[in-house]
């Protein structure tokens, strides 16, 4: 059977995408990090008097597990340097995390309406925020059943690979479009809150895009 060449060019660029995207993962977490504890008074416990550090803990837990999380379990395959068996463990894992992180940032915006007396799923973002955890649950499901336990047969896997790997990067992209949309419904004046805010959304962008293209290019061995 004839091989498939790779140029060169691909492979370096397949090698230094995914450092890329943990410098844009970086700033992006060090922004919402600093939106939250200095600009709106930081996350409290989800029992607090104050709605406002209720919701604080929405953003945080979200940014970490539907965006940063995820990315890095998309990206595992090309970062960890190990075998496929414990690529595929952490890539499990690392979206099983992310799931728990979900449920629980949709708890605290729950919550969140709940204290401050707010009408629940009236926004675009909370249509697409629970249209993409639900999505994203199911395609776990269908994970863990096929490629996990007990595991489609190997010809089924080899069918279901293209359609698995698309429609979790559907899903992440979905992730990070619900986020910007909740950026953007943030309701600041123009200052330097505003800037952090669109910054914030920038950088997730960026790292979006990172993740995006090291998955379309060439897995390095």
């Amino acid at each position: 059977m004839a091989l498939t060449t790779v140029q060169p060019g691909y492979l370096a660029a397949a090698a230094h995408i995914t450092h890329v995207a943990h410098v844009f993962a970086l700033v992006f977490f060090i922004l919402i990090l600093v939106w939250v504890l200095h600009f709106r008074g930081g996350a409290a416990r989800l029992h607090s008097d104050d709605p406002n550090l209720i919701f604080n803990v929405h953003p945080l837990v979200m940014s970490l597990g539907f965006i940063l999380i995820i990315g890095e379990a998309i990206m595992a395959y090309k970062t960890v340097p190990a075998d496929k068996l414990l690529q595929k463990s952490v890539h499990l894992l690392l979206h099983l995390i992310a799931l728990g992180l979900g449920i629980l940032g949709v708890y605290a915006a729950f919550k969140f309406h709940d204290a401050a007396t707010l009408p629940d799923m009236v926004s675009l973002h909370s249509w697409l925020g629970m249209l993409t955890i639900c999505l994203f649950g199911l395609q776990w499901v269908f994970g863990f059943v096929n490629f996990w336990f007990p595991g489609a047969p190997a010809v089924t896997r080899a069918l279901l690979v293209p359609v698995h790997k698309s429609a979790g990067l559907v899903v992440f992209l979905m992730t990070v479009c619900t986020a910007e949309t909740g950026l953007v419904q943030m309701d600041t004046a123009p200052g330097a809150e505003s800037r952090v805010i669109n910054f914030t959304g920038l950088f997730m962008l960026l790292f979006a895009f990172a993740v995006s293209v090291s998955v379309a290019l060439p897995r390095v061995y």
